[in-house]
């Protein structure tokens, strides 16, 4: 049975083995020098001169490039995809509209949401959705959250608890949130995806999330509250049942943001 992308809200190649190497390049890996030879006599050739120091530079951040925060922009003015299109609507519940883009390749599925948050302001939402403390009181699958600067980049590492009998998933990944000028409306963006990094190695029983990303576009709803657009892809690994599936695409998300609008709630009042 094919597994499909999970939808969890908040938190995700083909590689060639490498060249064998042969018996000379094993006996230099060994520490023997390197050896002249001629009709089969040989004699140690004079070691090579040491190459000069490397210089050490600081690793590249990553980061994200502008057009993918103007395109998160875009997709709260973007109308329904079309029935019969790729983007097909899985469910429409409690103002919340989820649609989900299947990969036969792969058979995963990526999702887009569009919703609203009454009496939720963009800019209070935003500080609750960033606040990983927080949200360790009100999010019940969060076993582990925290962030954590490595090489000068701000790395997050969240495991999810998954029911028994599947395994907890854990993702390790960077994020980043800019305040977007839209023709003079303010809208919130943000961005994440996974990250691989030495500091953060896999856990054992513990199944590492490693292709996963996100985009969450917030603004006014003219009102007191917040229109909501988020889109999600990640490959859980393992075989996920489709019951699950279809259990948090359909009702997972609505109650996300039911939780989400009562931790702002609270919030406010202990801000």
């Amino acid at each position: 049975m094919k597994h499909g992308a999970t939808v969890h809200p908040g938190a995700p190649s083909i590689l060639r083995p490498p060249h064998r190497p042969g018996p000379a390049a094993l006996s230099l890996l060994r520490g023997g020098g390197r050896s002249w030879c001629a009709e089969g006599r040989c004699r140690p050739l004079a070691p090579s001169s040491p190459p000069p120091p490397r210089r050490m530079e600081a690793p590249a951040l990553r980061g994200f490039p502008e057009e993918q925060f103007r395109a998160a922009c875009r997709e709260l003015d973007q109308p329904a995809p079309a029935a019969g299109g790729p983007w097909q609507l899985l469910v429409e519940s409690m103002g919340v509209r989820i649609y989900r883009l299947h990969d036969e390749q792969s058979g995963l599925y990526e999702y887009k949401i569009f919703g609203g948050l009454a009496d939720c302001s963009p800019k209070l939402c935003v500080d609750v959705y960033m606040d990983l403390d927080f949200r360790k009181q009100w999010d019940q699958y969060v076993k582990e959250l925290h962030e954590k600067t490595y090489d000068g980049e701000s790395i997050i590492y969240w495991e999810v608890k998954y029911p028994f009998p599947l395994s907890n998933r854990d993702y390790v990944y960077i994020r980043e949130c800019r305040e977007m000028d839209v023709a003079g409306r303010k809208v919130w963006v943000v961005l994440a995806r996974s990250v691989s990094v030495p500091q953060c190695p896999e856990k054992p029983g513990i199944i590492r999330v490693k292709n996963y990303k996100q985009s969450l576009a917030i603004e006014s709803d003219g009102k007191t509250g917040s229109k909501v657009y988020m889109y999600y892809f990640d490959n859980p690994g393992g075989m996920i049942p489709s019951w699950l599936v279809n259990w948090a695409a359909k009702s997972g998300v609505p109650a996300f943001l039911k939780d989400i609008q009562k931790a702002c709630h609270n919030y406010s009042k202990s801000t």
